[in-house]
């Protein structure tokens, strides 16, 4: 029962984390923001209203402040996990697109398989080793369109696309006993608000212009629209890892593209082609045949 919650809880933030996508896309095509100043902003407010809700509901805020052992640990997952994961997934949407950056993504199981396997010393089971060769093979042809000579994205997107994989698989991986001791909301909360600020100081989002922007009422509700839904996402994401282990949470989180896809059709007007088409249902089967061979491996 609580690995159908776990797998529940990881679809849906997937889905919605997939939906964002579609969303940044719109608002860095549409407007003059840049990454850095969106994503502080994204941050901060996400960061502030989470903490703000936990201290409203009686939850205690300062505690983990006052373990140095703790404190590391927070801070190591809001840089490279939290803000590494946030930034580098907006940069690959602006060096690409919506769908092609939530692509790039699913190089994280592979990081996330080798870590694990290497740290057990011993190979992975063969049910994940198969789940992610027709992961991989989905993701050909999304990213290629069945072409063996061309592949759609540039150096810069391909690296940041590198970047996306190691920062989601360090996020899968990392802050486990961080949520065990001090639960899901808190880490979340404060892990966004120390990325903001960090993030807002090296770009120095006091002194930018584009404060003015965001008297564009459609603009502003567009962004909070993507606020709400990322954070949302990002909690049901952790919370699922209480219940599956961080490689089915990884490769289970394939039904992001699925969604950026779908959204990128309907509302961008984006246009896949058939091997597309194709590697987004290879994907899909292999998402739902993981679901059961994992369950069965564990039974």
């Amino acid at each position: 029962m609580n690995r159908a919650k776990g797998i529940v809880l990881i679809i849906t933030g997937a889905m919605l984390w997939g939906a964002t996508g579609p969303l940044m896309e719109w608002i860095l095509s549409n407007s003059m923001l840049t990454v850095p100043f969106m994503l502080t902003i994204r941050l901060l407010v996400a960061g502030v209203v989470l903490l703000a809700f936990l201290k409203l509901t009686g939850n205690q805020l300062r505690p983990i402040w006052r373990q140095p052992y703790w404190v590391k640990r927070l801070i190591i997952f809001a840089m490279f996990g939290m803000l590494g994961v946030q930034y580098s997934f907006v940069a690959a949407i602006e060096s690409s697109n919506a769908v092609v950056a939530t692509l790039l993504q699913f190089l994280a199981p592979i990081f996330v398989v080798i870590f694990v396997s290497w740290s057990m010393k011993k190979w992975p089971p063969k049910y994940q080793l198969i789940g992610i060769a027709g992961t991989l093979i989905g993701l050909f042809f999304l990213l290629t369109n069945g072409s063996f000579t061309k592949l759609l994205l540039s150096p810069e997107a391909l690296a940041w696309g590198v970047a996306v994989g190691l920062s989601f698989a360090f996020y899968t991986l990392y802050p486990g006993s961080l949520m065990k001791e001090w639960g899901v909301l808190l880490v979340v909360g404060w892990s966004m608000l120390i990325g903001g600020l960090v993030l807002g100081s090296i770009s120095r989002v006091w002194q930018s212009d584009e404060w003015a922007l965001l008297l564009d009422w459609k603009l502003s509700v567009l962004l909070l629209t993507v606020i709400v839904i990322g954070t949302v996402a990002f909690i049901l994401f952790l919370s699922s890892m209480k219940y599956i282990s961080a490689i089915e949470t990884s490769i289970l989180s394939s039904m992001e593209p699925l969604t950026a896809m779908i959204i990128s059709v309907i509302w961008l007007q984006q246009v896949l082609g058939k091997w597309q088409l194709m590697g987004a249902l290879i994907m899909l089967i292999c998402v739902t045949w993981l679901s059961i061979a994992g369950d069965r491996n564990k039974k």
